[in-house]
C-alpha cells in the first residue's frame, strides 16, 4: 500500500508541473501572437480618422465598410485547411508563414491609393490570416487535457480586449508622426505591422509542435502529458464521430450559429466603427474631436472590455453557469449602448455608458464557447464549433458594409448603434431557446 500511495504521489507531482510548465511556456506566447493578431485585422478602425482626411476623394464610409468586410471573406477561405495543417503537419511552421504574411500584407496598407487597392489589401489579410484562430484551437489539444483547455482558450481571448485598449494609444501616437514625409495613418501600419513579421521569423525556436518535442519538460512530464491526451483521443475515437450533416441536424448547434452571427454582428460593428461614433459624441458635446482624443477615449472603453472578460471567467467558472452569463452580456451592451445614443447628454454621462458598454460588450463571449461543450457530446461538439464559427465570420462580412451604406446615405451614428444593439438582444435571444442539459445549468 505504501508504494501504491508514493506512486500515486509522484504521479500527481509530475501532473502539476507539467501542466505548470505548459502554461508558462505557451500561453504569454500565444497570447502575445493574438495581441498582435487583433491589432492587424482592427488597427484600420483607428487609421480612418485619419485616412478619410488624405484620401477624402474615394474613402468613404462605404468603401470603408466594405473594406472591413472583405476581410471576413478571405479568412473564410484558409480557416479549415488551417487547422487541418496544424493537425497534420506543424503548428510553429504554419503560424510562422502565417504571420510573416499577415504582417507583410498588414505593412502594405500603408501603400494603398485606390478603392482597388485597399479592397486587395483587407482580402488578402484576411485570406493570410486565416489559419491562425482555428489552428490555435487544435494547438491547443496538442497541449491542454481537456479539464485545462476552456483556461486556455480564455487567457488569448484576453488578448481581445488588451489589443484594442493598446492599440488604440499607440495608434493616437503614431497618427502624428510624419516622419520621411510618410503621413501618420501609413507609420501606423508600417509599425504595428512589423511585430508580426519579427515574431514569424522567430517563431520557429519559440514554439514546440507536441509534447514529446518539449526538451523543457522532463521525461516523466512528457510520457504523462502524452499519455493524458492520447486516452482523451481514444476515448473520443471510441464515442465515434459526428458528420457535418448530423451537426447541421442538431437544434442547439443551429441556435448557437445564430446566436454568434447575430451577436457577432452586433460585436463587429462595434470594433470597428467604435472610434467613429466617439468622434461623432465628442463633436455633439462640444469637446476636442482630435485623433489624439477620439483614441484616447476610445481606448479607456476597450480596457473595459478587458475588465468584462475577467470578471465574466472568473464568475461563470465559480458559479459553472454560463447561459445567463452570456445573455447578460449581450443585454447589457445593448442596453448601455442604447443609453449612450440617448441625445442631451453631459459628455461624462455619455462616456459612462460607452465604459458599461464596452464592460458588457466583451462580457458574453468566454462563457458563449464553453456552452458547445456543455450542450453537445465531445464527438458532436469539435464539428459543430467550426460550423458555429462561420457563421460568426460571415456576420463580420455583412454589418460593417450595412453601416457604412448607412453613414453615406445621410443617417447618424443612432440608427447604426440601433442596429448593434437589437443584433445583441437577437443574439441572447436564441441563447435562451438553447438547452442546456440540467447537470450543467
Amino acid at each position: 500500500m505504501p508504494d501504491l500511495v508514493h506512486t500515486s504521489d509522484a504521479r500527481e507531482r509530475t501532473a502539476r508541473s507539467a501542466r505548470r510548465k505548459v502554461a508558462w511556456r505557451v500561453l504569454p506566447l500565444l497570447f502575445l501572437l493574438y495581441v498582435v493578431a487583433y491589432l492587424d485585422r482592427a488597427n484600420i478602425s483607428f487609421a480612418k480618422l485619419r485616412m478619410q482626411e488624405d484620401l477624402s476623394d474615394w474613402f468613404s464610409e462605404t468603401v470603408f465598410g466594405v473594406g472591413v468586410a472583405l476581410f471576413f471573406v478571405g479568412y473564410m477561405f484558409f480557416e479549415v485547411p488551417g487547422a487541418l495543417l496544424v493537425e497534420h503537419w506543424s503548428a510553429r511552421k504554419w503560424f510562422a508563414r502565417i504571420l510573416v504574411s499577415w504582417g507583410l500584407c498588414s505593412m502594405a496598407m500603408a501603400l494603398v491609393e485606390t478603392p482597388a487597392q485597399f479592397y486587395a489589401v483587407r482580402f488578402l489579410l484576411g485570406l493570410a490570416e486565416a489559419g491562425f484562430f482555428p489552428g490555435v484551437i487544435v494547438y491547443f489539444t496538442h497541449w491542454f487535457p481537456r479539464p485545462d483547455r476552456a483556461r486556455a482558450m480564455a487567457v488569448m481571448l484576453f488578448g481581445i480586449p488588451v489589443s484594442l485598449a493598446l492599440g488604440a494609444r499607440v495608434s493616437a501616437v503614431l497618427l502624428d508622426q510624419t516622419w520621411f514625409d510618410l503621413k501618420g495613418w501609413q507609420w501606423l501600419f508600417l509599425i504595428e505591422g512589423a511585430p508580426a513579421v519579427l515574431l514569424g521569423v522567430a517563431l520557429p525556436w519559440l514554439l514546440t509542435d507536441r509534447p514529446r518535442d518539449a526538451k523543457w519538460l522532463t521525461d516523466d512530464e512528457r510520457a504523462w502529458l502524452e499519455g493524458e491526451l492520447e486516452a482523451e483521443r481514444k476515448a473520443t475515437a471510441a464515442v465515434g464521430t459526428v458528420s457535418l450533416r448530423e451537426a447541421l441536424r442538431t437544434r442547439n448547434v443551429w441556435l448557437l450559429a445564430l446566436a454568434l452571427f447575430a451577436t457577432n454582428i452586433a460585436g463587429y460593428i462595434f470594433v470597428f466603427w467604435l472610434a467613429t461614433v466617439v468622434k461623432g459624441l465628442l463633436l455633439a458635446a462640444g469637446r476636442g474631436a482630435g485623433a489624439t482624443e477620439v483614441l484616447n477615449w476610445t481606448g479607456l472603453v476597450y480596457l473595459c472590455g478587458f475588465v468584462g472578460v475577467w470578471v465574466s471567467g472568473w464568475s461563470s467558472d465559480r458559479t459553472g453557469e454560463r447561459r445567463w452569463h452570456c445573455i447578460a452580456g449581450q443585454v447589457g451592451a445593448a442596453v448601455f449602448l442604447t443609453l449612450a445614443m440617448v441625445p442631451g447628454q453631459r459628455w461624462e454621462v455619455v462616456f459612462a455608458w460607452l465604459c458599461l458598454t464596452g464592460f458588457f460588450a466583451m462580457f458574453w463571449f468566454t462563457p458563449f464557447w464553453v456552452l458547445p461543450t456543455m450542450t453537445l457530446t465531445s464527438s458532436a461538439a469539435a464539428v459543430s464549433i467550426a460550423v458555429i464559427n462561420m457563421c460568426g465570420n460571415i456576420a463580420g462580412a455583412l454589418g460593417s458594409p450595412i453601416v457604412g451604406a448607412l453613414k453615406d446615405a445621410g443617417h447618424a451614428d443612432r440608427a447604426s448603434m440601433t442596429l448593434v444593439a437589437v443584433c445583441f438582444v437577437v443574439g441572447a435571444v436564441f441563447v435562451g431557446l438553447v438547452k442546456v442539459p440540467k447537470r450543467n445549468a
